[in-house]
């Protein structure tokens, strides 16, 4: 699927005439890919890149135009099972237009930081910053549902809970791997900087850029390593309220098992002594509950 956007008066709108110098495309047929590759002159490899999510990201000039392979979070399903996965986003520099490549549907050049773009270049930049925002407001819900099953396995016998954990741990795993991939990026576009035509306030964007991915992979790391060091301690709790549901459903059988007792041994077909008594039957539902007291009373000494 194909979208044409234009700049105007530094603005990004979405083209009325069907031309505009931003084009992009989402999961690309095979149509369009001939056509990138054929008319626009993109590498075959590159533009594979922009649409695998193993490939690490990476800056490459080509004689006609630059390309940026990024990492952004992929848009999370319930089918993902608490899996939050990363994708690969192409970004292709020509000197009057400017090709965006992703493999699925997500809102764009959303955010403050483009209410205002000053040229091609200055976009792509703001592209690539608006993914480790992205990084970010998946990494406080990764967080919020962390403490969420926290809760829940404070008070839980079940292992789904921890299951859901460990798949939270590969998340950061991806993250971190995601995040570290577009600092090297950062670097390499800042070292390039002039050969690409950026410069002015794009310099200082560069670096504000490289701060916030920087932060945003320290902040995956901390909830990275919290979640490791603290697994034991979960396994540990969930395995304590088994034990303690074993040992109250323990206590309770055995004073379910003492009266029981006693109504048995009078039940028996023999004699015993004053089975003629008229009130045999209430001293025998006094034994009983004598024997249940008993239990109790034992229970609460024990501070079991």
């Amino acid at each position: 699927m194909l979208q044409r956007m234009e700049l105007v008066d530094l603005k990004l709108v979405p083209s009325e005439n069907g031309e505009g110098n931003v084009y992009v495309y989402i999961n690309p047929s095979e149509e369009e890919r001939k056509y990138l590759v054929d008319a626009l002159k993109l590498d075959e490899h590159t533009l594979s890149s922009a649409l695998d999510p193993d490939e690490q990201a990476r800056l490459e000039f080509e004689p006609e135009h630059t390309a940026i392979i990024l990492k952004r979070p992929r848009n999370y399903s319930s089918e993902d099972r608490f899996v939050f996965r990363i994708a690969s986003a192409g970004l292709f520099l020509f000197a009057d237009k400017l090709i965006v490549v992703l493999g699925d549907n997500v809102p764009l050049f959303l955010g403050k930081q483009f209410l205002r773009i000053a040229s091609l270049q200055d976009l792509a930049l703001k592209m690539i910053y608006s993914s480790t925002a992205h990084f970010l407001e998946h990494l406080k819900i990764i967080n919020m549902v962390s403490d969420a099953l926290e809760e829940q396995i404070n008070t839980s016998m079940h292992n789904k809970y921890l299951l859901n954990l460990f798949s939270l741990e590969k998340s950061l795993v991806y993250y971190l791997n995601g995040l570290s991939s577009n600092s090297r990026l950062i670097e390499r576009v800042k070292h390039n900087a002039a050969k690409m035509g950026i410069g002015g306030e794009s310099l200082e964007f560069l670096d504000d850029m490289a701060i916030e991915n920087g932060q945003c992979y320290e902040q995956a790391e901390i909830y990275s390593n919290i979640l490791a060091s603290m697994m034991d301690a979960r396994v540990s709790i969930v395995s304590n309220n088994l034990n303690w549901l074993m040992k109250t459903l323990n206590i309770i059988t055995i004073a379910i098992m003492l009266p029981t007792l006693v109504v048995s041994i009078f039940s028996m077909n023999v004699s015993f002594p004053g089975k003629d008594h008229p009130g045999m039957f209430w001293i025998i539902m006094g034994l009983a509950l004598v024997s249940v007291v008993l239990v109790r009373t034992v229970w609460w000494w024990k501070k079991w």
